[in-house]
């Protein structure tokens, strides 16, 4: 059986997922949702971090920055 991002088990059928879904929606079974022990405040700000950090830079590094990225992706090992 799939799991879902969050480690839920979900069922590996469109017609059985639609189920489910349904049943969530009406209130016959509850949606298990686990918690994954991190703090909201420090995911919300660890959300904002790659943009402020963009932000910071000039465009020369980031452009530096992505020639790097690239370099690496297309590397052969």
């Amino acid at each position: 059986m799939p799991t879902g991002p969050k480690g839920q088990k979900r069922p590996a059928d469109v017609i059985g997922n639609a189920v489910r879904v349904m049943r969530i929606a009406t209130g016959d079974e509850a949606d298990d949702v686990q918690e994954d022990g991190k703090d909201p405040a420090a995911k919300a700000l660890g959300a904002k971090g790659g943009r402020k950090r963009a932000e910071n830079m000039t465009p020369e590094r980031r452009a530096e920055i992505a020639r790097q990225a690239a370099a690496k992706r297309w590397a052969k090992e």
